[in-house]
Parts: C-alpha cells; sequence; structure tokens
C-alpha cells in the first residue's frame, strides 16, 4: 500500500532541520552549491505542511551530475534517477533517514526561482497560507493514498497564488534574499 498523505501543523523544529542538512551538504559539496535554500511549506513559518524538509541546492550547471552526487551520497541522500521533471535532479534520503526531498535546479532557472518567489510571498501572506493549508487538509482527506491527485488538484491553487506573487514582486522590486546557508 502507498504511504499516506499526511498534513500537520506548523512545526518550529522543520527550521533547525533544514539547518542541520544544509550545514552538511555544504560542508559535503561546498561552492558547487551556489545557494542552498529551504523551500516548499515547511520552511514558511506558520503554515501547515506535511512533514518534508524540502532544500533546494542551485548549480552553475545539472551536469556532470558527477560533479555533486557522490557527495549527496556520502552524507545519506540516493539520487531518485526516475523522476520526470528534466529541470532538476532530485535527491531523497536513504531507508530510516529523516524525510527529505532535494532538488538541485540551475542558477537562474525559472524552476529555482518559482520556488524561492512562492516561497517568499507566502511568508508575507498569511491569509494566502490559511487558504492553501485549508486546501492541502481537504486534498489529505480525499487523497489520502494518491499521491499524484493529490499534488494535481493543489495546482489551480498554486497558480493563483503565483499570479499574486508575480504581481506582488513586481511591485515590490522582489528578489531572492541570500541563500539560507
Amino acid at each position: 500500500m502507498p504511504e499516506p498523505i499526511i498534513v500537520v501543523p506548523y512545526r518550529e523544529e522543520w527550521k533547525t532541520d533544514f539547518e542541520s542538512i544544509g550545514q552538511k551538504i555544504r560542508a559535503s559539496i561546498g561552492d558547487i552549491a551556489i545557494r542552498i535554500d529551504h523551500i516548499g511549506s515547511t520552511s514558511i513559518r506558520g503554515l501547515d505542511a506535511k512533514p518534508i524538509v524540502d532544500i533546494q541546492v542551485t548549480v552553475q550547471s545539472l551536469e556532470p551530475i558527477e560533479l555533486y552526487k557522490e557527495s549527496f551520497e556520502r552524507i545519506g541522500f540516493y539520487h531518485k534517477v526516475e523522476n520526470p521533471d528534466r529541470t532538476k535532479r532530485y535527491f531523497r534520503e536513504k531507508p530510516g533517514g529523516q524525510r527529505t526531498h532535494i532538488h538541485v535546479r540551475e542558477q537562474g532557472s525559472w524552476s529555482s526561482l518559482f520556488s524561492l518567489l512562492f516561497r517568499d510571498y507566502l511568508r508575507c501572506h498569511q491569509v494566502e497560507c490559511r487558504e492553501y493549508a485549508g486546501l492541502k487538509y481537504q486534498l489529505m482527506d480525499k487523497y489520502k493514498f494518491e499521491r499524484e491527485s493529490y499534488v494535481e488538484a493543489k495546482e489551480p491553487l498554486i497558480w493563483e497564488i503565483m499570479r499574486r506573487a508575480s504581481r506582488w514582486s513586481q511591485e515590490t522590486g522582489w528578489k531572492p534574499d541570500p541563500s539560507d546557508c
């Protein structure tokens, strides 16, 4: 049976968990990582989330993967070759490790900026956070064991939030803060 989708109230330790893992990544791959950022719902204080720490590692180029793959493996993460998203390389914790998703993306890529803008916008807009959390709970109940359906059903609201975030970024002159780690 597939793993159930579980959304939980925000936990302060997610920030500490990220910092610990981020420091291990920085020590392991050094300057190959241009940025190491806490992304996703666990990076947004007060937002209920699946208890999975998402980390974005920004690199100059995704290839050759050998430049960083072994470094991730040394600190307990494996490359998920079957990832269908060609804009990133995806790493997961080894069995028994703390649930972590590492998204390696190229500097300046649309997908890397999308994650940072989405995070930063929600950090400044609590009404949208509550709206997003409410939807996640509804979808958790509806798609408890259907991860792909859960993700797809969130997309209309994510795109609506990103439409607002785009306007906000223009009004504020948004650009990403320095790397989290």
